[in-house]
């Protein structure tokens, strides 16, 4: 008998997001707080007594071999469970790509917990969160959802306490994407020592602060530059009435914090020509309900 899971994939935005320097193995130092939201790609895997791993997805432009981390999850994972038959995964994407909100990595992630769910193995959390980060360096933050501060890669994860839920309106313009290695290089050609990094309790602290100035992206200065558009973007939104408002991750996508839904329907019908997402952020507990998973459990 075929056994089948279905899963939701959810996408992220970085609520913070600092790049303190260059490591010497190439990757750069981060600090960054994550946050899933209620936007997600759907995954259907199913277990088969024949070996091998099938990719399917409804998106042309993504690879369906090695080069796509479903795969790549289910055949890192699977060597470690030591799974003798093989597994199907169809992929329904919602998330846009290269745009900054982790759909691949959170797909990664997903099959990577439908397979322990199907084939009713157990993994070690450090060793699942090692496998992940060889993966990418995302993938970790998705094995634990709700929001959370990463540091070094960004794969060393440290989960923080939920906020109550609030409306977000993500905006994936139409005619721009960027790539994270793009977005990595022409922050490299400007990247300076900060003067003095704040401590890790106040940088979590400041996230969606009264005072109106938490959310934060380097990112910006240096994708706005050869993107204008994402910055009238993001000015839009805050004139639209978002408390606040930064750009997602690496970008191009752009989101604002709004106070209430009425709010976020508002400010979302100012972007007629662009794919508009109103969400909400999800809770820890939300992420692993719907999820049916608990990490290291």
């Amino acid at each position: 008998m075929t056994r089948e899971a279905r899963l939701p994939a959810f996408a992220k935005i970085n609520l913070r997001l600092h790049i303190l320097g260059k490591r010497p193995d190439g990757y750069h130092e981060l600090r960054t707080i994550f946050q899933t939201i209620s936007l997600h790609d759907t995954l259907d895997l199913a277990l088969h007594s024949r070996p091998g791993i099938q990719v399917e997805t409804d998106d042309a432009a993504l690879p369906t071999g090695r080069e796509n981390l479903v795969w790549r999850a289910l055949e890192s994972l699977g060597r470690e469970i030591g799974m003798r038959g093989g597994v199907s995964a169809r992929l329904a994407k919602r998330i846009p790509v290269t745009r900054g909100l982790g759909g691949g990595s959170s797909d990664a992630a997903a099959a990577m917990i439908g397979l322990l769910r199907l084939t009713q193995k157990k993994v070690p959390l450090g060793r699942l969160i090692e496998i992940g980060a060889g993966i990418g360096a995302d993938v970790p933050f998705f094995l634990f959802g709700g929001r959370a501060l990463a540091v070094s890669r960004g794969d060393e994860i440290y989960p923080l306490p939920d906020e109550p839920r609030r409306p977000v309106v993500v905006v994936s313009p139409a005619d721009i994407g960027v790539s994270t290695r793009d977005a990595y290089r022409w922050a490299t050609l400007r990247l300076t020592k900060r003067a003095a990094a704040p401590k890790l309790w106040s940088f979590c602290a400041l996230c969606w602060s009264p005072q109106g100035a938490g959310l934060s992206n380097d990112f910006e200065e240096t994708v706005f530059r050869r993107h204008p558009r994402l910055g009238k973007i993001k000015r839009t939104l805050l004139q639209q009435g978002a408390a606040e408002a930064a750009l997602a991750g690496s970008g191009s996508a752009v989101f604002g914090i709004c106070r209430n839904p009425t709010q976020a329907r508002r400010a979302a019908q100012g972007f007629p020509k662009d794919q508009v997402f109103v969400v909400e952020t999800l809770t820890r507990e939300d992420y692993r309900r719907h999820l049916r998973w608990h990490a290291g459990a």
